[in-house]
C-alpha cells in the first residue's frame, strides 16, 4: 500500500511531533491514499508556513503486518460516531481510548465549516450529517503511536 504525506519538507523519517492546533483525528502523522489531495494540501502549509517547498512524500506499508501489530480505529463514513469523534478532538476534550492507526474522511477547510456549525450549536447533528452526505470527502489514515510509525517505509519525495 502507498500512502502520501503533505508537508513543506521532505520527510524521511516520519515522527509524532507535538502540535499547536487540534486535528480531526488528534496527535498523530497524516497521511492520506489520495495523492491529489496531498498535494494540495502540501501547498497550502508551504504557504502557510512560508518556508520550504511543497513537497509530497511518498511511503509503502505492509497492510497485513500493520492490521496485525497495531490497534484500529475506523470509519467508513462521516456518520454519528465519526462526528463526535472528530468535535472532540477538534475540542481537545476527547478522552476515549488511545489507537495506534485510525482511518476515515478528512474535514478538509470546507467540511469544517460545517463541523465548526455543529460544535457551536447552529447546526444540529441530523443537519450536520446531512450536509456532509452531499459533499466529497477524501481520506486520512493517521499513525498515532511510534509502533505504527516503524511499519512506514519512505520511498521518496516530489518537490510541487
Amino acid at each position: 500500500m502507498i500512502v502520501y504525506h503533505a508537508s513543506n519538507m521532505v520527510v524521511e523519517h516520519p515522527a509524532l511531533i507535538s502540535q499547536n492546533h487540534f486535528l480531526d483525528f488528534g496527535f498523530g502523522f497524516y497521511t492520506t491514499f489520495n495523492k491529489a489531495q496531498a498535494c494540495d494540501f502540501a501547498r497550502k502549509v508551504a504557504l502557510r508556513r512560508r518556508i520550504g517547498d511543497a513537497t509530497v512524500n511518498i511511503y509503502s506499508l505492509d497492510e497485513a503486518q500493520l492490521k496485525s501489530a497495531c490497534s484500529f480505529l475506523k470509519f467508513d463514513e462521516p456518520n454519528s460516531d465519526w462526528l463526535e469523534f472528530v468535535c472532540a478532538n477538534r475540542t481537545n476534550s476527547y478522552t476515549g481510548p488511545k489507537y495506534d492507526v485510525i482511518y476515515g474522511p478528512v474535514a478538509n477547510d470546507n467540511v469544517y465549516t460545517t463541523v465548526a456549525a455543529y460544535i457551536n450549536g447552529t447546526f444540529t447533528k441530523e443537519v450536520t450529517l446531512a450536509a456532509l452526505k452531499v459533499r466529497k470527502l477524501f481520506n486520512q489514515l493517521v499513525f498515532a503511536s511510534d509502533l505504527s510509525l516503524s511499519f512506514l517505509k519512505f520511498e521518496g519525495a516530489e518537490r510541487l
